[in-house]
């Protein structure tokens, strides 16, 4: 469990947060500025705050109005950069060692041989930082970090600087690091594909202060928040269990509260979840049931509301059996199709993306 209320002021900057949560990865999400940063540095102690408290687990790091401030070196708190910041000087084996050697041998949790074989470093162990990928440095630094057994692991934008298969190649990484090593993870990004593909809870940031806090599939999918998420980004999520798979065609079947989903075949085992983003662009709406269309996923359901925000673009959303579906049209075609609340439309679902 991690509890967070803190304020301070840096020059016209003032970070004013309060948020708690109880998940494995907890993303502090929004724009540049939005505070983010700021607030993982007072969580590791490199910010003091001039006000508030700051609790892990129950072990209280910071509180102002009792006078307790723990020291960086005794936080128990991993860190990872946007780049890795390994000693170039050090090898591989040398630099994970300087972050088991951190950790006092009764609070030690994380095995060097286990942080190894979870990372993939074992074929690097003895290169030096000047050898390695963007991706394989970050692996390292993810390992020290781990290595030193920490309370919380803080993860400030660590794949900003990677290209698009190495990001991937990461995330696979994280993933796995919170099923197997169970370590709490503050993960702080703008991204929304790491949000969705990581997150457990959200916490939305803007000006320095928490605008909302909930799951993925909530915050992402509020349209009073598309000023934050962003308009163009915006859409769903829907946390789904694999139902059936077709081999003849090559598709996998995906259940919801709201009814089912027909995706390219996935390489999972039918009841295992997995979460679905649907892109508010890559649904369209009709009035009628269309016939003889390519579109797989026509799903019933009542329009809630339409939101425009200026310029061409018009946000509708339809409830499906509880699911919320967002859709980006034009204003024009909200007008041609008169929709307003209540009415029962048919959302067409051209494409998903799948995380597990």
């Amino acid at each position: 469990m991690l509890k967070v209320s803190v304020r301070k002021q840096l020059s016209a900057f003032e970070l004013d947060t309060e948020f708690s949560s109880d998940s494995g990865v907890t993303a502090l999400f929004g724009r540049s500025g939005a505070g983010k940063s700021t607030l993982v540095n007072a969580i590791a102690g490199l910010v003091r705050p001039d006000q508030g408290y700051i609790e892990i687990n129950g072990v209280c790091l910071f509180d102002s109005s009792r006078g307790i401030d723990v020291p960086v070196e005794r936080r128990r708190v991993g860190y990872v950069f946007q780049e890795g910041r390994l000693f170039p000087h050090l090898t591989v084996r040398d630099n994970l060692n300087y972050g088991y050697a951190l950790a006092a041998p009764a609070e030690r949790y994380a095995d060097f041989n286990q942080v190894t074989d979870l990372l993939g470093l074992e074929p690097l162990l003895e290169r030096r930082p000047a050898n390695l990928s963007g991706g394989e440095k970050q692996r390292v630094a993810i390992g020290r970090a781990l290595l030193a057994s920490p309370r919380v692991l803080l993860m400030d934008e660590p794949l900003a600087a990677l290209d698009s298969a190495r990001k991937d190649e990461i995330m696979r990484y994280i993933e796995c690091l919170h099923a197997q090593i169970k370590v709490p993870i503050i993960y702080v990004t703008h991204s929304v594909e790491e949000i969705i593909r990581l997150a457990e809870v959200v916490v939305l940031m803007a000006g320095g202060r928490v605008v909302a806090t909930g799951r993925p599939g909530e915050v992402m999918g509020r349209a009073d928040l598309r000023e934050h998420t962003g308009i163009f980004e915006g859409g769903t999520v829907i946390d789904t269990k694999v139902s059936s798979h077709d081999q003849v065609y090559d598709l996998t079947t995906l259940g919801f509260a709201g009814g089912s989903l027909t995706v390219p075949g996935v390489d999972a085992l039918i009841g295992e979840s997995l979460r679905v983003r649907v892109r508010a662009r890559d649904v369209s709406i009709a009035l009628k049931r269309p016939e003889d269309i390519s579109v797989l996923n026509v799903m019933q359901g009542c329009v809630v509301d339409t939101v425009t925000s200026g310029g061409s673009a018009c946000l509708v959303r339809v409830d499906i059996g509880g699911v919320i579906l967002t859709a980006r049209i034009t204003r024009l075609s909200a007008d041609r199709l008169a929709l307003e609340s209540g009415q029962e439309v048919y959302a067409l679902i051209k494409a998903v993306s799948l995380h597990g």
